[in-house]
């Protein structure tokens, strides 16, 4: 099975860089895209907030980034134990 996510979005906010208890680096963030899709044969303006998580050294780069800054973000999507929302886990960003 296929469970594969690219989204080209701003980093909105970002927590600060962390621990998990196994000493790994850890970062979450809230990604929010714009663009304009179509939508059976029809222009449509989408607006979308994720939240997403990087581990390792994906979270230390991530940790540098600017807010605002735009990146093409490639991952998974995975329901935390405690939570009832997707996220999205980051595995690799370009910029844009």
């Amino acid at each position: 099975m296929e469970n594969r996510v690219v989204l080209t979005a701003c980093i909105a906010e970002a927590e600060a860089l962390r621990y998990t208890p196994a000493g790994l680096p850890a970062i979450a963030l809230r990604l929010e895209h714009e663009s304009r899709q179509n939508e059976a044969g029809e222009p449509r303006d989408v607006k979308a907030a994720m939240k997403a998580v990087a581990f390792g050294a994906m979270a230390e780069r991530l940790a540098r980034q600017q807010i605002g800054s735009r990146w093409t973000f490639s991952g998974f999507l995975a329901t935390p134990r405690n939570g009832r929302n997707a996220v999205l886990h980051i595995q690799d960003i370009q910029q844009n």
